[in-house]
């Protein structure tokens, strides 16, 4: 009997710097392609989508927001690893409370047992597809 899929419901934090973008690097082994995507997670049950945001970047990076803004809700409905993935994606800005992390090229950081880097990925690039953001419609948020 195969496993029922499930509709995911995550929160991500835009934090732009002038032409560049906070995001994690990740790899579909299947494509064989490198992607971009801005860091956050899943809800926990009975947590705002918001207390989720702050937690993530808490628990990734040690890192404390501010200037949060709502944009939007996306919905991502994609293939990564071979296999189908839906999410339902709150979307915010924000910025980093401390300076330090504007001033750092890449940031490593923790998600359960899996080890990632964070990085700041220059826009430009990003809109050209040069270097993939996932999912794409979080270019229409992005601020030239």
């Amino acid at each position: 009997m195969s496993k029922k899929q499930k509709i995911r419901v995550i929160t991500l934090g835009l934090i732009q710097d002038k032409n560049r973008l906070f995001v994690s690097e990740g790899y579909d082994s299947v494509k064989k392609q490198s992607f971009y995507r801005p860091l956050g997670g899943g809800l926990d049950f009975g947590e705002t989508s918001l207390d989720a945001l702050k937690r993530e970047f808490q628990e990734e990076v040690k890192g404390e927001l501010t200037n949060i803004q709502y944009l939007g809700c996306v919905e991502n409905i994609f293939i990564y690893n071979g296999k189908p993935g839906h999410e339902i994606i709150q979307l915010y800005r924000c910025d980093f409370s401390d300076r330090k992390f504007y001033e750092l090229d890449s940031i490593p950081f923790f998600e359960g047992k899996r080890e990632g880097i964070a990085i700041w990925a220059d826009i430009d690039r990003l809109i050209s597809g040069e270097l993939v953001l996932v999912p794409a419609k979080l270019l229409d948020f992005i601020q030239k």
